[in-house]
């Protein structure tokens, strides 16, 4: 499949602009009469929707005409792809693949009983 994106690219595609992850961000060359160009990313690595930057995601979903790369805050984080299943997903005290260990109770538990 990747073989044909790479052609259809070549063929009908022109490249935007590339994100600081190294994702090309291409837009069709030529749209039909009346209709929006297509828009499309090859990605650098492995194929992962959530390694677009917000900017990014608001071209590739016509929202705006050109990325914007809105000022950064000193409060804001840097985005981040979704880790979810991956060995660099978040595992809460006391998962197994942690060990299993949980912390005791502090007492101020009660379990519900039916009336």
């Amino acid at each position: 499949m990747i073989t044909g994106t790479l052609f259809n690219t070549w063929r009908n595609g022109r490249q935007v602009g590339t994100d600081e992850y190294g994702n090309r961000y291409f837009e069709e060359k030529a749209p039909k009469a009346g209709a929006r160009a297509r828009r499309w990313v090859l990605y650098k690595g492995s194929l992962e929707a959530s390694k677009i930057p917000p900017a990014w995601h608001a071209w590739m979903h016509y929202t705006t005409d050109a990325p914007v790369q809105a000022e950064s805050r000193t409060w804001q984080k840097s985005h981040l792809p979704n880790v979810t299943g991956t060995e660099h997903s978040y595992l809460p005290p006391g998962h197994d693949l942690r060990g299993g260990e949980r912390s005791k109770a502090t007492g101020d538990y009660e379990p519900w009983q039916p009336v």
